[in-house]
């Protein structure tokens, strides 16, 4: 038997990406955002969901670009940071004292010091309720040269995901199968 919970912003893992994208003067910023995920392979798009209340999201509006940086375990503070603070009040890359980097591939910033990072041209949007979903074609995947050739970059890069029933943050644990291979013995059933 399960118990409902009612009509609830709740699903397992939930990313926490930082967005990044200029200003109108050309100022790097970021937001932390969980609602997103890939959404199409062909082309390689993924999908983050914004309030039109928040900067990024004009600013994704205006220049049609905009970067997810994967914060690693070791910048919980700065990603959670990045979320409550807002770029129209306060330089979050100063406050932070992470390196704004400008994409060689898409008008928009990503934070240097994360270890992993996709880059994105604005393919559409759509109005959702109170959010807007911006669906990004990946021009480009970044991760930091030392993880370049590991065979499990999510073990090396220990990425955040958060908890929306608690709001929280976990990292993520121990590989419990191979993807198309651990439920191939149930074919013989």
């Amino acid at each position: 038997m399960k118990k409902s919970l009612g009509a609830k912003t709740i699903t397992y893992p939930t990313p926490v990406f930082v967005v990044g994208a200029y200003d109108s003067e050309g100022n790097p910023n970021v937001m932390t955002a969980a609602w997103g995920g890939i959404c199409c392979s062909v082309p390689p798009c993924i999908a983050i969901s914004l309030r039109e209340a928040t900067y990024t999201y004009h600013n994704i509006m205006d220049s049609k670009a905009f970067t997810i940086s994967i914060p690693s375990e070791e910048h919980v503070k700065e990603a959670d940071y990045f979320g409550i603070a807002s770029g129209k009040d306060v330089n979050k890359f100063q406050a932070t004292g992470l390196s704004p980097v400008k994409s060689e591939v898409v008008n928009a910033p990503y934070v240097g010091e994360f270890p992993f990072v996709i880059e994105c041209e604005l393919l559409q949007s759509v109005k959702i309720g109170l959010h807007t979903q911006f669906i990004g074609e990946i021009k480009d995947v970044k991760v930091d040269e030392s993880f370049a050739d590991e065979d499990s970059l999510i073990e090396k890069i220990k990425p955040l995901i958060y908890s929306p029933d608690n709001l929280s943050y976990y990292g993520i644990g121990k590989m419990v199968g191979k993807a198309f291979s651990v439920g191939k013995e149930l074919n013989k059933k």
